[in-house]
């Protein structure tokens, strides 16, 4: 049945990281009832998971509707079940949480912390807004340097989008993909040196995997087998990688705030603003559909009801 779900998943072109946690939520559900078949469950057993989710694990919000979601979907296009309790399970409500933002000095210190690889990711994760997989996941035909420009390519949504490349990160690129390029040469004499490519453009384009503008920005130190074809390939940078550097050079540097890598994303936006950019430019920048989302960041500047006097200041 598990591969029968990842088939359902593949077919539609979900992402690897979509199947991983739609079979785990599957796995866990099974295991959960004592490894009966989902044929034999219905609306009692799956709100008892979600419950137990809730109550006894305590996730959060998005952690349950993501196992509702994953469920859902194993009923309906794995199983082929369509029954009318499907739509009224309790979709557990998110609460509106303002984002963490950094100072321009608690960024300026935690860049100083990196160095390498793990610096020049952070710098861009700063310096154009990216999220942590775009920025893994960019190949090198994807950086304008003449243009001082990034292409992002299949983003959140499958949308892409065009950011800006800081003017202080183009040095530091030209050296680094310099270090790649004789790494990929090195590849490419021991008989490795493809990269995976989308939408079956290997089959369209078959030295394409090979050619210097498709591989990965950030390519990781070994090669590994991919998971779905089984070749071997070198993948990009872990993001565990980059999320232990950040949150190292944090504690380095005596940042209190809870530091991720997407925290420099919210302050990447929170200073756009605060130096005076128009919001729609940084909707744009950012890759949001609806300003709404990214009027958020409003809420942290001395906007509106936060631009008062209070009355203890007046006494």
């Amino acid at each position: 049945m598990l591969d029968q779900l990842r088939e359902a998943i593949r077919v539609r072109h979900y992402s690897i990281r979509t199947e991983s946690a739609y079979c785990d939520w599957a796995r866990r559900f099974i295991l959960f009832h004592g490894k009966r078949h989902p044929r034999e469950m219905g609306a009692g057993e799956v709100t008892a998971f979600l419950t137990h989710l809730a109550n006894e694990r305590q996730v959060s919000a998005s952690t349950q509707n993501q196992a509702k979601s994953a469920l859902l979907f194993l009923y309906r296009r794995v199983l082929g079940v369509e029954l009318p309790w499907l739509d009224e399970i309790v979709q557990a409500k998110r609460g509106a949480r303002l984002p963490v933002v950094l100072t321009p000095r608690e960024v300026r210190d935690l860049l100083g912390a990196t160095q390498g690889t793990m610096g020049l990711v952070v710098g861009l994760l700063y310096g154009t807004g990216m999220r942590l997989l775009e920025c893994l996941r960019l190949r090198v035909k994807d950086v304008e340097l003449t243009r001082r420009e990034i292409v992002i390519r299949e983003g959140k949504g499958d949308k892409d989008r065009v950011t800006v490349l800081p003017e202080n990160l183009v040095l530091p690129l030209q050296k680094h993909l310099a270090r790649v390029r004789v790494l990929h040469d090195g590849d490419i004499a021991a008989g490795f040196g493809a990269v995976y490519l989308p939408d079956a453009l290997t089959l369209k384009y078959p030295n394409a995997a090979r050619q210097w503008g498709w591989q990965w920005v950030f390519p990781s130190p070994v090669r590994s087998l991919d998971p779905r074809s089984g070749a071997t390939r070198r993948h990009h940078v872990y993001p565990e990688s980059v999320q232990r550097a950040v949150r190292e050079a944090a504690r380095q540097v005596g940042i209190e705030k809870p530091c991720t890598p997407h925290v420099l994303r919210h302050s990447f936006a929170t200073h756009l603003l605060q130096a005076g950019y128009d919001i729609r430019t940084v909707q744009e920048l950012l890759g949001h559909s609806d300003v709404k989302t990214t009027m958020i960041y409003t809420h942290v500047l001395n906007r509106g009801g936060r631009g008062v006097v209070s009355p203890l200041d007046a006494l």
